[in-house]
């Protein structure tokens, strides 16, 4: 690339501009509103593109998304050395030191490549804060396999310190994963990192399978309700229905009341829509969207409280196993 001599941003045109505007219209999706403003203008302003200028321009962005794909299996070095086989060492170096500079590399690589029972042999021993931060980082089903083999006192612990995590000084984790011997990787940006969080702990907990979820959940209750009742609202939430089978949704819409149940519908999408009006007779599909229709503007609240009601039946029918909600982790069999 370097024969053209082209900025950043006139990289990141050309290639929009080979993409086509349907894939570049999903890539401006991710922007920010000035990054779209700049790819707009330069774009606006690119007359005429060779055909070797675009090639070389996709070659780079090939390479590129290979170096990164190569990082996240195997960390810098490895892809540093399959890039060298596949490149050459002056190619692989530039897109190695291009990733590492723009790039942040989540800490505990080496755990991401480590089965979940080796991780928990070698971590069962730490700090419940430790733990949580090291599952903090890592994919859910992987973090919600090892939560699942800790000892039951210790699961709802765990899971507390990962819902109440915020930011992790990067010193902090330098430490832990220096006291863990070598055996996490050590690729960490200066800045402040976020992980963790009640949206980290329900991605795990939708992962794990229902006795651990249980088991977490009833100390959660106990030790601490707002944050139980903050976990369970995001858990199951009312567009998730339509992962239930049919059977399971007719035997929901049975518990629920006409009237909650077009309002909860007022402000679903039409996936949704279409799912409970499949699950319902004709009759009382045409009355619920006359009511939808007669109904007018409603308050968001309202709605909202609507769905709650309808997300609680499915946790309870689920709870006494009348139902089943798809999970990670092993399901219980319910007979």
């Amino acid at each position: 690339m370097s024969e053209y001599n082209l900025s950043g941003l006139q990289k990141a045109s050309i290639l929009l501009i080979t993409l086509g505007p349907e894939k570049a219209a999903q890539i401006y999706k991710h922007l920010n509103e000035e990054e779209i403003e700049q790819l707009t203008l330069e774009i606006a302003n690119t007359r005429s593109v060779s055909q070797d200028k675009k090639n070389a321009v996709l070659d780079e962005f090939y390479n590129i998304c290979l170096g990164q794909q190569y990082i996240s299996e195997g960390g810098v070095q490895y892809a540093k050395e399959l890039l060298e086989m596949a490149l050459g060492t002056d190619q692989a170096s530039a897109i190695i030191n291009k990733l590492t500079a723009t790039l942040q590399v989540r800490p505990f690589e080496f755990a991401r490549k480590t089965d979940a029972s080796q991780i928990n042999n070698f971590i069962q021993d730490e700090h419940p804060q430790t733990i949580a931060l090291i599952l903090a980082y890592l994919p859910p089903s992987q973090a919600a396999s090892v939560l699942s083999e800790l000892a039951p006192e210790k699961q709802a612990d765990v899971a507390k310190r990962i819902a109440q995590m915020d930011r992790t000084s990067p010193d902090i984790i330098h430490e832990v994963e220096k006291n863990l011997e070598r055996k996490f990787a050590s690729m960490i940006n200066q800045d402040y990192t976020i992980a963790g969080g009640v949206d980290s702990i329900v991605d795990i907990l939708n992962a794990v399978d229902r006795g651990t979820e249980r088991n977490i959940m009833e100390t959660l209750e106990i030790e601490d309700p707002d944050l139980t009742d903050e976990i369970k609202r995001k858990m199951f939430v009312f567009e998730d229905i339509i992962t239930l089978d049919d059977r399971s949704i007719q035997r929901v819409l049975r518990e629920i009341d006409n009237n909650d149940l077009a309002l909860a519908l007022k402000n679903a999408n039409a996936e949704v829509q279409k799912v409970i009006f499949r699950n319902v007779s004709q009759r009382l599909a045409s009355m619920l969207k006359e009511d939808m229709d007669y109904m007018g503007p409603v308050r968001v609240k309202d709605v909202e409280n609507a769905q709650l009601k309808i997300v609680n039946t499915i946790r309870r029918l689920e709870d006494i196993g009348e139902i089943i909600i798809s999970r990670g982790g092993g399901d219980e069999i319910i007979v």
